[in-house]
């Protein structure tokens, strides 16, 4: 159950309209990396952890309850931006908000001119409101968001999310000098960095949560890394060690070679029986650990999503 509470979680507020800058700040309202598919994302994937890992399930619902917040501030931000880019466009043009910005009549063509070649959608179809569009136009579109249905994979994809957007609020603090948008942007980029640390923090209170998924990596194929480039550059991604593997990297120096010699790779010299067999158990037991979690978290009898405690008055 959502409450909506009117005041926002930061207070928003800019020097003057500007309409070329509130194109660019849908991308953060509609785009790819905005705060709708952040929201979207994370409440989509909560359901799928609401039984195996109840407690995760909590945090990714404040995670994109706040992510709403973060869309409410944005998309008020892009309004104040508007101001006076409506369907009254030319009366509001002589308002005092926008006359404190521009002085005659050319100045007030060029407002109407910056509005309509930044995006006519804001004078020709939304009304100066804000839609679910990116900068470009271009509507929202539920492929954005990343939801595999494994807590796991999940987690990661929300680390990239975060970072993209991360990156997206500091390009955007590159296009404006009003210093109440710079408090604004710098607010919802650093929450970004927030719920990054939050996710990190979850991912690794995950018991077992490398690799992805159920079935073990198989080992006749984990170790290779295949110089598949004239003068390869080595590194930590390549030699030495394995990060949290207890394995050493292989490196194929001819790859071609390897394949023709191992047919490909299916008559390998090596004997990996019992590795095999290690991964085969270690399937079969990630497969259980799995199946538990599921099965002891179900309730007997009539499924039922919430339970309801009485509040005192």
């Amino acid at each position: 159950m959502f409450h909506h509470v009117k005041s926002l979680q930061f207070n928003a507020r800019v020097s003057h309209p500007d309409p070329r800058f509130a194109n660019l700040l849908l991308e953060q309202f509609g785009g790819e990396n905005g705060e709708l598919a952040a929201a979207m994302q994370y409440f989509t994937q909560a359901f799928g952890a609401k039984v195996p890992h109840p407690d995760k399930y909590d945090m990714l619902m404040d995670i994109a309850t706040e992510e709403f917040s973060h869309l409410e501030i944005v998309g008020a931000t892009i309004q104040m931006l508007l101001k006076g880019v409506n369907g009254e466009l030319k009366n509001a043009a002589d308002s005092s908000e926008i006359m404190q910005v521009m002085n005659g009549k050319a100045a007030k063509e060029n407002i109407i001119h910056e509005a309509l070649t930044a995006n006519p959608q804001f004078v020709m179809i939304t009304g100066g409101g804000v839609t679910p569009r990116n900068s470009q136009g271009i509507p929202w579109c539920a492929s954005y968001i990343h939801s595999n249905g494994d807590l796991t994979v999940d987690l990661r994809s929300n680390l990239a999310s975060e970072s993209r957007a991360k990156l997206v609020y500091e390009h955007l603090m590159k296009f404006t000098d009003d210093p109440y948008i710079h408090e604004t942007l710098s607010f919802l980029m650093t929450r970004e960095v927030a719920h990054y640390k939050m996710f990190e923090a979850a991912l690794d209170s995950i018991p077992n949560n490398f690799p992805p998924g159920v079935l073990a990596a198989d080992p006749r194929y984990t170790q290779q890394v295949y110089n598949l480039s004239d003068g390869a550059v080595r590194g930590p991604w390549n030699e030495g060690e394995m990060p949290g593997m207890n394995k050493e990297w292989i490196f194929v120096e001819k790859p071609l070679q390897q394949v023709q010699e191992t047919e490909g790779q299916t008559n390998l010299p090596q004997d990996f029986s019992k590795e095999l067999k290690a991964a085969d158990t270690q399937s079969k037991n990630m497969s259980a650990v799995k199946s538990a979690e599921v099965k002891n978290a179900e309730p007997k009898g009539v499924a039922q999503w919430s339970t309801y405690e009485p509040v005192n008055a």
